[in-house]
């Protein structure tokens, strides 16, 4: 069973004034079959805590541990991390000119797998994961994200997280810029992945309407760099209806 445990993870960020600490001490530990949903306000580190664990080098972990299945994974490099099991789902994805989706998506299952899948049995893999997500098959010859909209591009991103089948999956909020039919059909896109039981789902967004698709274990609240309340996904009725102000102390720091 693949296990995240994240220990007093500590990161900063550098800027002009000189590094910034964004995390303050995180722990969280996400096992297989479990989703954990992380709701917080602007600027309290949600999406630092994700790019961190991908390897972003913007961000410089400067104190405490993060393991899948006992592996530091701060040892690891960008691409060791996606080979060991780590997939990130971005808030903004990239495009990537000039690279095509087909084979964007069959070399990056060769690194993950090890070897390249076979191209009959890839085709309708890839057909099929295409189809489930309502995504038009003539997407598989453009440029990866190049001209996509917002919600083209979070369905790609669950396509990648299909066809990869990580043990543990971040998705920064996927939920960001979607009409309700591609939230629909992205959220219909996790709870697929994550029916199997054998992956781990961290999801992390502003608002509960993606909640209202995908059910999480767990709910944390994430306020000034670190997690400041836990509970199941009862937390998250209580945020829609009050806020963060309880934990920011002010409307304003709340993002409200």
């Amino acid at each position: 069973m693949a296990t995240l445990e994240i220990k007093d993870l500590h990161v900063s960020v550098a800027t002009d004034d000189g590094a910034k600490e964004i995390l303050k001490g995180v722990d969280l530990t996400v096992r297989a079959g479990e989703t954990h949903a992380i709701m917080g306000p602007n600027g309290s580190g949600k999406s630092t805590l994700s790019y961190a664990v991908a390897g972003h080098p913007k961000y410089e972990v400067t104190g405490g541990s993060v393991t899948l299945d006992g592996e530091d994974v701060l040892e690891m490099s960008v691409d060791e991390r996606a080979r060991a099991g780590l997939f990130l789902a971005m808030q903004y994805p990239v495009e990537v000119p000039g690279v095509s989706m087909s084979n964007f998506l069959r070399t990056a299952a060769t690194a993950v797998r090890g070897e390249a899948p076979k191209l009959r049995t890839w085709v309708k893999e890839v057909k099929e994961s295409m189809k489930e997500l309502e995504i038009d098959p003539a997407f598989a010859e453009r440029s990866v994200n190049e001209g996509f909209s917002g919600g083209e591009k979070k369905r790609h991103e669950i396509l990648q997280l299909a066809l990869l089948n990580p043990k543990i999956a971040i998705l920064d909020e996927t939920d960001s810029g979607l009409d309700v039919d591609a939230l629909r059909v992205v959220s219909e896109g996790v709870n697929r992945f994550r029916a199997s039981g054998e992956s781990g789902v961290l999801l992390i967004t502003h608002y509960t309407r993606i909640l209202r698709h995908i059910t999480p274990d767990f709910v944390h609240v994430f306020a000034g760099g670190r997690i400041v309340e836990s509970g199941g996904s009862e937390l998250a009725d209580q945020l829609e209806a009050g806020g963060y102000v309880k934990y920011t102390g002010s409307p304003e720091a709340a993002g409200v």
